[in-house]
């Protein structure tokens, strides 16, 4: 019998899932959209992305714990499954890719700025692949591993409490910002990852079922507590006024950073960053890849995470800077988003179907 994840590496799962690259820009968006004290924009979105947790839990219910594939395919015909699968794995693919992407961009200018950036997302897809192939309890383990390499960081901004003022906050909510719809997308994609947990309901122990749907909220509000800490500290430390001009404030804000024995701290630190943009990564080429087994599943794994590995490198060529990039996550973000949203609200219906004495398909 395959081992089945704990509640602790399901919580541990999705937080690092969540914390990836747009920690580095989400209070410049929070300043910049919002305004004064943006940073309570994350509560909504902590309570938006609970709901959606919710909605996860009651296809756990209705499901027994099934896997949603199963679930579809017991009522909907492959004809029209396989094209949605497909969908399913290019946005999830892609997405993947394109965070990856934006990584290794920062990477080179900060520390690399003559090399290929393209050798460098190679190594992460090398190291992406070797994670991968040894399927989702041993990745869980291994991103239980990366999680208490990089937690200490969070106790950095301990320093920055001798230069913290509440004045720099103001007594105004939500004062100077704009296209606030575009903003609340942008800040919500800062949380995308927790839907991915509807993947690992056959990797759950069901004694434990309770814990396990617990232990999702908890990785999700531990990351909700990460980011109004961080961004509090950044706008009593910088103001909203200039975080506005900063284009990665987090990285300003690590360079304040330093020690008599380290110069450019900031790039040491940045590396660190890395566990947490591989965790992501990895995690959507998962989904991207049990999706796609459900259309080829005669297919070697290894030889598949190949194909579809080689395919999402070959992507990664075309955006050739940052603001293409950018474009590229952003508009993937919508439409993970509302894979997010629509896959839950599908599979309940689909279940309610199911319980009433729906058909099934072969």
């Amino acid at each position: 019998m395959p081992e089945k994840l704990s509640p602790f590496h399901i919580a541990i799962l999705v937080y690092m899932t969540q914390s990836g690259i747009v920690i580095f820009t989400l209070p410049r968006s929070l300043a910049d959209y919002f305004g004064t004290n943006g940073w309570l924009v994350v509560i909504p979105c902590l309570l938006l992305s609970s709901f959606n947790i919710y909605l996860i839990t009651l296809v756990f219910r209705l499901g027994k714990g099934r896997s949603i594939f199963e679930i579809m395919e017991q009522s909907v015909t492959k004809v029209i499954l396989y094209p949605f699968y497909f969908g399913l794995t290019a946005v999830w693919l892609i997405f993947g890719c394109m965070i990856g992407k934006k990584y290794v961009l920062l990477f080179q200018m900060l520390a690399f700025p003559t090399t290929n950036p393209m050798l460098f997302k190679l190594a992460i897809d090398v190291l992406a692949f070797m994670m991968l192939i040894k399927g989702i309890y041993r990745m869980s383990n291994a991103v239980t591993l990366f999680f208490w390499m990089t937690i200490w960081m969070f106790g950095l901004l301990l320093w920055f409490f001798p230069s913290f003022r509440w004045a720099r906050l103001t007594p105004f909510i939500l004062q100077g910002g704009h296209d606030q719809v575009k903003g609340a997308m942008e800040v919500y994609a800062a949380y995308l990852g927790y839907e991915l947990s509807i993947l690992l309901f056959p990797y759950m122990n069901k004694s434990k079922s309770k814990k396990s749907m617990t232990a999702i909220y908890a990785g999700n509000a531990f990351l909700s507590f990460v980011y109004i800490c961080l961004s509090l500290i950044c706008f009593g430390f910088f103001g909203p006024g200039q975080l506005k001009k900063l284009l990665y404030p987090v990285l300003d804000l690590l360079a304040y950073i330093q020690l008599p024995f380290i110069e450019r701290l900031e790039n040491l630190l940045y590396g660190f960053f890395l566990f947490l943009v591989l965790v992501t990564v990895v995690m959507y080429w998962w989904a991207a890849q049990l999706s796609m087994q459900r259309i080829m599943p005669k297919v070697k794994t290894p030889v598949l995470l190949f194909i579809m590995l080689g395919s999402s490198y070959c992507v990664s060529f075309i955006p050739k800077t940052l603001d293409e990039v950018n474009v590229w996550i952003t508009n993937l973000g919508y439409a993970v988003t509302g894979i997010a949203f629509f896959l839950p609200l599908l599979l309940i219906m689909i279940l309610l179907i199911q319980l009433k004495g729906g058909t099934s398909h072969a």
